[in-house]
């Protein structure tokens, strides 16, 4: 498998262990931050669509939740 590169100020080139080890804990953490927050926005339109069927306007929505 082919490491992506870097450029390191001079030249690029392929990133050495140590780089490669911390890019994929990097892309982890990223994939798992992606994942909290498309939960968190799919719980405020779960809360939003719930408020609404109990016959709460939206700007009483908006109070609420922002």
């Amino acid at each position: 498998m082919t490491r992506p590169t870097v450029f390191d100020g001079t030249e690029h080139r392929e990133m050495n262990d140590a780089e490669y080890d911390q890019w994929l804990i990097d892309a982890q953490e990223h994939k798992r931050r992606s994942a909290e927050q498309v939960a968190k926005l799919e719980a405020l339109e779960s809360a939003r669509a719930k408020l609404a069927a109990l016959g709460l306007s939206e700007a009483e929505i908006k109070a609420l939740v922002g």
